[in-house]
Parts: C-alpha cells; structure tokens; sequence
C-alpha cells in the first residue's frame, strides 16, 4: 500500500491489526461490558407508562414534554404495487439528531472511536454504536439527565476536521419523515476515551458486520457513508488497478472496486437522475392522520397497540439502566417477532458488478420514493409460501446464486424491540439480464454511493451497502 494512502478510510478498510487492542481483545472487552443486570427491561401496561400518556380521544401516544417522539395513527393511500390502502401506527419524531463517528489518525491508520452501548430494544443488549448517538431532546437535555459524551465534538464547541455531512432518513414504514445527521469528523490532538469506549478501524468494523447483531443500526447508517475508496486515492489509482494491489484485497472485493471506480456503468447519471423523476411522476402517495383509536384492523389493549394478523404492535417498557444519561425510564417501542428480508440482487453487466435497485414507496418517505434493495419485505418465512412473491424474490435463494453476504442485523434499539431482518447481497447470472419493472434499475457501486450522499437512500438500502468490503469473500 503506498504510503499516499495511509491516512485514508480505504487503507483503514483493510487493516485488523489493531495497535490498541488485538480482535480477541476487543471481543473479551465487548463481552464484559454486556452486563444485563445493569439493564433491566420489562413490558408494561400502556397507560401506566410514567411521563407518556394518551390523549382522551387516544388520538396519540405522546410523551408529557411534548418532545422525543410520538405514536400516531395514519391512513395512507397509493397508486403503489398494483394501488394499497391501509391504516397503521407510525412514529412521528419530526427532530432531527446526531450520529456521529469520531476519527484519528495514529501511526497512519484512521481509527473510529465507538461506543458499547445498551439500549432497550437490542435482542443482545449489547451492540457497538457510534461515537454520538443522540436525538435532539437528548443532547438539549430534555430528559434532564447528563449531556451526551463528546457532544462538544459535534455541535462546533471544539474545533474539528468534517470528513463528511449527511441528512440521511429513518425507515418510512416506521417512521414519518424522520432524518438525522450522520456526520464523520477527525480529531488531531489528545481526545479521552471514555468508559464503554474504544478505537476501532475500519476493517475491524467490516470484520464485525459480518457478524448477526453486533453493530447497531444507526452504526450501519453511518458506515454507509463512509467512502469506500476516498476521492485522494481514486484520483491517484487513475483507473489502475495494479497501483492498490494488495494480498489483503480478494477477488470479490477487486470487482466491488472496479465496479467503484469504473465509468462502464449501464446506465448514465442523467439517465438515472431521468428514471427517478419519472418514479415520482408515476407514483402517488397520500398520508392522512387519524386517530389511533379509529385505525381500521388496530385494537388498543391493555398491552399494546395490535393488529390481528402479522404485522407489528407497539408495546410500552420500563427500562432501568446504570449506564445511560438517565438511569430510568419509561417508553413505547414497535415490536415485531417477525423476521424481514432485505436483499440487494447484484450481476455482472459489461464486466461490472451492478446493482438492482428499486423506487420504493412508503408512507413515511420525504418524497414519494426512495431507492431501496432489490427485496424489501416483512416476515419473509410467510412471504415464502405466498404464490405472489417481490420481483426476484425467489433469486435471493436460489442454488445457483452467489451469497456474498448474509447476516440478521436488527432495528434500533431505541425505538424497535428486538426486530430483525435478514440482510443479504446476492450475485445472480445471466438471468440478471431479464426485463425488470420499471421502478428497478441497475447501478453500479459508484452509483450508488453517489446517489446515497444526497438522502435518496432508504435506511434498509444504506445497512446493505454498510457491509461491502473489500476483504471477504
């Protein structure tokens, strides 16, 4: 690796010597900051959650303040997957918060500064967070607990290098056009590490995604933004190939950096600029408010907020947490026992890898549409047995496609009790040449990436693109 390369987030991507900890180090340090005696969860009835409370037509479910967030019904119609209309429950959180990832350069190698943290919703209690990782009502302290650590990195109090700046989005299934900001910075001089703090690189966090449940959502949503080869480094690689070559790189991941760096794309900017606009023309969504307690197919038990069959319910908790700003509270959380399946169909088109992405649309999306994986759906076991199926649906399992990836990455923790889906990318053959609908399109590594710097991303579509890396198979 040219010494030109060394403070890059490329670079970093390959690196899992650690000079702070070995791999093993980290898992004993991971594992013994996983104490679920300090974090108790226990499921209570809705109205008897401390600060939250119904309105008396229980139109909502608010938080006494007026801040955090809300559960609220909709009615929502579209034009959408042959036309839909249904009611559901949705958050309305309409702050927008920090995720954040300190970074510093030691001895040539970028290192992110990450967090274990517990929340209430986590299936393992324990997952790997950003370096910040808070809502607005908690870093303006709403909750009158401490001030969220390293706060002062992010909202300019100390001085800072931005690496990257996006608004990037929240589920639109689950919430109603939520956004937060996911930001990258570096740090030159001395910055202490905290407790439930480390330094990590880059590979060792593509090493660790690899793995069901460990890194958070909001830690995926950063990583997404993460340049997989910096611009410094593309623009000496001249197209070149051989000026990178590393043992460290695969096969694998040698196409996913050519499909990175090439101008051979399918398709042009404009022409998929083009195809967007066109989605938004030929969907149409229409999200009105109603009452929780007059949503068609919901109940309001004693429990829960519930939907006869197999969808979602929201369910209220009482949380006591030794480790937190505020050591106990009470919150609702959406909770689903389901599995979903998020799926990007990947093929090679001119020697490229592309891939399928889909318009989407979803009633808590800012604008009709987002670009989503290839199959988005919920409890896919039932969606095996179902004649009608997603497009490519049966693709994903299929013996002669290549799985590139496949791991349970879950919701959350804040707001989702233990939800996961299954994530997989899945290389497919010459049946990747078949006509698609025409809310699919196939992009290159590249594109994408372009694209998601500009919040047109879907939350589900940003964890997938997280775990492409260049080392494993």
């Amino acid at each position: 690796m040219q010494e030109q390369f060394n403070d890059s987030f490329y670079n970093s991507s390959l690196v899992t010597d650690n000079q702070f900890q070995s791999f093993d180090d980290f898992e004993i340090w991971f594992s013994r900051h996983c104490k679920p005696e300090e974090f108790m969860v226990e499921e209570v009835p809705l109205e008897q959650m401390d600060k939250w409370m119904f309105d008396k037509e229980k139109t909502r479910l608010y938080h006494e303040s007026g801040r955090f967030f809300s559960v609220e019904g909709i009615h929502t119609v579209t034009n959408f997957n042959g036309g839909m209309e249904w009611d559901q429950p949705i958050i309305n959180q309409p702050e927008i918060g920090f995720l954040g990832f300190i970074t510093k350069v030691f001895n040539g190698v970028r290192y992110f500064l990450m967090q274990a943290k517990m929340e209430p919703g986590n299936i393992n209690t324990l997952q790997i967070s950003p370096s910040l990782q808070a809502t607005k009502s908690n870093f303006t302290q709403v909750h009158k607990g401490k001030r969220p650590t390293y706060l002062e990195y992010f909202n300019g109090e100390k001085k800072v290098r931005i690496l990257s700046d996006q608004l990037q989005t929240e589920q639109g299934a689950r919430f109603y056009k939520k956004r937060n900001r996911n930001i990258i910075i570096e740090v030159e001089g001395d910055i202490p590490v905290e407790e439930d703090f480390c330094w990590l690189t880059l590979g060792e966090l593509k090493k660790l995604i690899r793995k069901d449940n460990i890194l958070n959502m909001d830690t995926r949503s950063v990583l997404s933004t993460v340049p997989l080869i910096d611009d410094a480094v593309a623009n000496n690689l001249s197209y070149d190939l051989s000026l990178i070559l590393d043992e460290r790189i695969s096969n694998s991941g040698l196409r996913y950096i050519n499909s990175y760096i090439t101008e051979n794309a399918l398709h042009t900017t404009d022409e998929i600029i083009s195809w967007y606009n066109q989605q938004k023309v030929n969907y149409e969504v229409e999200v009105t408010k109603k009452p929780l307690s007059q949503l068609e197919g919901w109940s309001i038990g004693k429990m829960s907020i519930y939907n006869s069959d197999r969808y979602f319910n929201v369910m209220g908790v009482n949380v006591k947490a030794g480790t937190r700003e505020v050591r106990s509270w009470m919150q609702p959380l959406l909770k689903d026992a389901n599995i979903g399946l998020l799926a990007f169909i990947t093929t090679e088109i001119n020697g490229v890898i592309h891939f399928l992405v889909q318009a989407k649309v979803e009633p808590g999306n800012l604008d009709i549409i987002e670009l989503a994986p290839t199959v988005s759906c919920s409890n896919f076991e039932h969606v095996k047995q179902n004649e009608s199926r997603p497009f490519l649906f049966d693709e994903v399992f299929d013996k002669n496609s290549i799985v590139h990836y496949d791991a349970l990455q879950s919701e959350e923790g804040g707001r989702f009790y233990q939800i996961q889906n299954r994530n997989m990318i899945v290389e497919i053959g010459n049946a990747g040449r078949k006509t698609i609908p025409s809310n699919f399109i196939w992009m290159t590594l590249k594109q994408v990436k372009e694209f998601m710097r500009y919040g047109m991303f879907s939350m589900e579509a940003r964890s997938l693109i997280s775990t492409i890396d260049f080392v494993s198979e």
